[in-house]
């Protein structure tokens, strides 16, 4: 079995990137339309406490997620098995291991609360969009670093 290397430079740089896109995604961008999907009022301000326990939890959640993202990216990477440089451009793997892991993991789950849990077909967009935009986000610096 290979060993495989992994760069924490890299999952650092993603899980801080990824937590910039999560606050421009659920505050600016969708932030109002989010809170109101989710039968929050959006002009009410969560507690500090309850703010901070959001964000540590979100740095942990993406610190695996990144880390996890980067092992199963050098799996499949040919030269960890001695086999020689991919084929595939850089862009290509990006697209690849995001779009992939987005269908297999990350939809299902989304269209779980569209089925089970009465969410709204908005919320779905707003939630599956921030989910397939991040594993971009998180490839492209684990690719290019």
């Amino acid at each position: 079995m290979p060993e495989i290397q992994i760069n924490f430079v890299a999952v650092i740089v993603a899980v801080v990137l990824n937590f910039i896109l999560g606050f421009i995604w659920y505050t600016p961008l969708f932030g109002k339309a989010w809170a109101t999907e989710m039968g929050f009022d959006p002009n009410e301000k969560p507690e500090g406490s309850v703010m901070a326990r959001g964000m540590i939890f979100m740095v942990v959640g993406n610190f695996f997620l990144a880390y996890v993202f980067a092992h199963n990216i050098a799996v499949w990477d040919p030269m960890t098995w001695g086999q020689g440089p991919s084929e595939m451009s850089k862009m290509a793997n990006i697209a690849n291991a995001a779009f992939f892991t987005w269908l297999g993991f990350f939809l299902p789950i989304d269209l779980g609360g569209v089925a089970w849990e009465k969410k709204s077909w908005k919320l779905f967009g707003i939630n599956t969009g921030y989910h397939l935009l991040s594993l971009i986000v998180v490839a492209a610096v684990l690719i290019y670093m």
